[in-house]
């Protein structure tokens, strides 16, 4: 087993590769990211063709920027920074990013915690959750996916999704009440 240095070493060698457009070395990367990466876009996009189109126009982004990686940042937190990107450019091209523009709202709901909420997710398999995750607007799975899964915060949220860090909590608030109410529904049918 390689240790956490031999496999630094590794991925900057890969990454090297990528840089100098060594086929191999880009097969390399690809096979390494691929497969969680085509998981977050099919989080953030519901659809498998659509996650899948936009993991190839990411990765086409990726291998024509790679020069631009210094190091700097992990390789891994870099390329799910490119694909979430392609991810939001392509719900913004379909317009299917639904944000509540009523800023009374957005303060309101951004500091309550739904009552239960806790209590709702146990016993919850892993599969229900994603299908009940699955029926959220592309609002809230969207920032649902990038706080909860991806470990972004409001603030960068706001950033990438160009609103406020008001509306971000506020569609997360709402978006966990919705996944709760999904998932009770569900259990009651």
């Amino acid at each position: 087993m390689p240790t956490a240095a031999e496999y630094r070493d590794t991925h900057r060698e890969i990454v090297l590769g990528c840089q100098r457009k060594d086929r191999n070395a880009q097969r390399q990367l690809y096979g390494h990211y691929a497969k969680p990466m085509y998981n977050l876009c099919l989080r953030m996009l519901k659809h498998s063709h659509d996650a899948e189109d936009v993991l190839q126009v990411a990765f086409v982004t990726i291998f024509a920027r790679i020069h631009t990686f210094n190091f700097e940042a992990s390789i891994s937190a870099w390329i799910k920074r490119v694909v979430v990107n392609r991810c939001i450019d392509h719900l913004k091209k379909r317009r299917l990013l639904t944000i509540d523009l009523d800023p009374s709202r957005h303060e309101a709901a951004a500091g309550v915690e739904e009552p239960g909420y806790a209590e709702a997710e146990d016993g919850y398999t892993v599969e229900r959750i994603k299908e009940a995750m699955l029926k959220l607007s592309e609002g809230y799975r969207v920032v649902l996916t990038l706080y909860l899964f991806e470990g972004y915060d409001h603030e960068e949220i706001a950033q990438i999704l160009d609103i406020s860090p008001g509306t971000s909590k506020s569609q997360y608030s709402r978006a966990r009440k919705r996944l709760a109410q999904l998932l009770t529904e569900n259990t009651v049918s």
